[in-house]
């Protein structure tokens, strides 16, 4: 036993000498500058290379390691054997994603390549004064040397933005509303935000379904316009106006166009806004990909049409409209005692001057029940792009609401009721808001709730009817004043003329008279 230990110890120390004499031919530098010719000669004869992405570089999270992580995710089905379950703060989806040193293959452009995850131990850690997770995470691509120009250039751009819109569809909707008085959050915001939750879409909106395709249309063409908008020069934004009568479903529209694009709702209250620019700033904050409203426009702040002037205001002529005593809302001081100062002008900066372009892919939706009342410098093209009427509730829009309320189909309803809906709808002039209020009360009988909506609507078309019969007999008999006081002047003018003439007759007897 003494003999085996003692030729065991020899052993180590003819290692231990070479290993110093290794060290003394063959000094670090060396070492090195062979080890990196070795790499560059096996590097010669391969066709691949490799790109390694870390989950923490230095200090910082990475975050194209979380952006490949999320997109991955997207090509990860949950047929695998093994895949690993995440969720996100403020979000409702569960994403897949990779085990750990998994594999798997992506195709962009017509070029596979290879994602490997690799995870591995961490060695003891020095002291720091941000500790650092026990498991040292990253992803490895493998590419082709030849495709090594082509994917670089755009394939982790093209990553990064993929995985920008899944992070935003996985996230909840969020609503924002400026704080009172301009005051600011804890976190020095302007806005304050609560998660969006509006059921709304464009299958449960009631309007025509023409109208409701086009407007579809036009929003995915805008989602999907960033090339055009940077070829035309112009800013990605868009403008809406939605007017018409109250109960007509403008919010609901509002919410179905947030639903269906996935963005966020910044609802401006411009009473609380005192200047221009709180106004600028209030936009400075705002996000991409959202959609900034301003309900009821005509009501909040004073913005009327300024043709519409009074002629006998004869100190109003010749004012500019970017006078702020023009256009400051009504029974609120311009001056700096805390009153709201707001000018079209910067209205107008705010929706297509210089500012509003310091953000991309934003809508502007402003709402109003009369049109009539808005100036025509805030409804032209580039500010308001299309104006969108929201009018009572036709066939089409009764239809998807029998369908969202009762569930009825059109087969399921009596073609004569259905007949005498459609004939009495447009007289009555219903708005959706309250054919939905009477559908509600009956949904538990549906026969019942469409009995009830007939007579509502019948009863609605009479009183119209009956209204109308009034207007038109009050004209008749305005007109009927009007021609018999026509005919009074008529009748009494040649007599006036006859006095006139006979005291001209008689002036001129009496001078003859004196001259005789």
């Amino acid at each position: 036993m003494k003999e085996y230990w003692g030729s065991l110890a020899s052993i180590l120390g003819v290692l231990a000498f070479c290993q110093s004499l290794l060290h003394v031919l063959f000094p670090p530098e060396l070492r090195f500058a062979t080890l990196k010719l070795f790499n560059r000669v096996f590097n010669m004869f391969t066709s691949y290379c490799y790109f390694d992405i870390t989950e923490i570089d230095g200090v910082n999270t990475n975050e194209l390691y979380n952006a490949v992580q999320l997109y991955l995710s997207s090509c990860v089905t949950i047929s695998g054997s093994r895949l690993s379950l995440t969720r996100a703060l403020n979000s409702s989806a569960i994403t897949f994603g990779l085990t750990n040193n998994d594999t798997i293959f992506d195709t962009f452009n017509g070029v596979t390549v290879l994602w490997e995850h690799i995870v591995t131990q961490r060695q003891a850690q020095t002291f720091s004064w941000r500790p650092l997770p026990d498991e040292k995470r990253g992803f490895t691509l493998r590419i082709k040397k030849k495709d090594k120009s082509l994917i670089l250039d755009s394939y982790l751009d093209y990553i990064m933005e993929k995985a920008n819109d899944m992070r935003r569809k996985n996230e909840d909707r969020l609503l924002y509303t400026n704080s009172r008085g301009g005051s600011l959050d804890s976190r020095g915001h302007p806005w304050e935000s609560v998660p969006f939750k509006h059921p709304s879409t464009f299958e449960t909106l009631a309007m025509d379904p023409v109208k409701k395709a086009e407007i579809i249309e036009d929003l995915k063409d805008f989602a999907n316009g960033q090339s055009f908008y940077q070829k035309t020069g112009r800013a990605w934004k868009r403008g809406y106006l939605l007017y018409g009568p109250p109960g007509t479903g403008k919010s609901s529209m509002i919410a179905a166009m947030a639903n269906y694009l996935g963005y966020d709702i910044y609802d401006l209250e411009l009473t609380e806004v005192h200047h221009n620019s709180e106004l600028r700033k209030l936009l400075m904050k705002t996000s991409s990909k959202s959609i900034i409203v301003i309900e009821d426009i005509d009501c909040s702040i004073d913005l009327s049409n300024r043709k519409k002037g009074s002629p006998n205001n004869s100190s109003s002529i010749g004012r500019s409209y970017c006078d702020p005593e023009m256009r400051s809302g009504p029974g609120v001081s311009t001056g700096d005692e805390g009153g709201n100062s707001i000018t079209l002008s910067g209205l107008l900066n705010f929706t297509d001057g210089l500012w509003s372009c310091c953000g991309s892919e934003r809508i502007f939706v402003f709402t109003t029940n009369h049109i009539d009342k808005l100036d025509p410098a805030l409804l032209r093209s580039g500010r308001m792009d299309m104006h969108v009427f929201m009018s009572y509730c036709s066939f089409p829009a009764l239809r998807i609401l029998l369908k969202n309320y009762l569930g009825n189909a059109e087969s399921d309803l009596d073609e004569g009721v259905l007949k005498e809906l459609e004939e009495v709808i447009d007289k009555a002039e219903m708005t959706p808001a309250d054919i939905s209020e009477l559908l509600i009360k009956n949904r538990r009988n549906k026969d019942r709730a469409v009995i009830e909506l007939l007579e509502a609507l019948k009863n609605k078309a009479e009183m119209k009817l009956k209204s109308g019969e009034c207007v038109r007999e009050k004209n008749l008999k305005d007109v009927g004043e009007e021609e018999e006081e026509q005919e009074k002047r008529a009748l009494e003018s040649p007599k006036e003329g006859c006095d006139y003439e006979d005291g001209i007759k008689k002036e001129d007897e009496d001078e003859e008279k004196k001259i005789k």
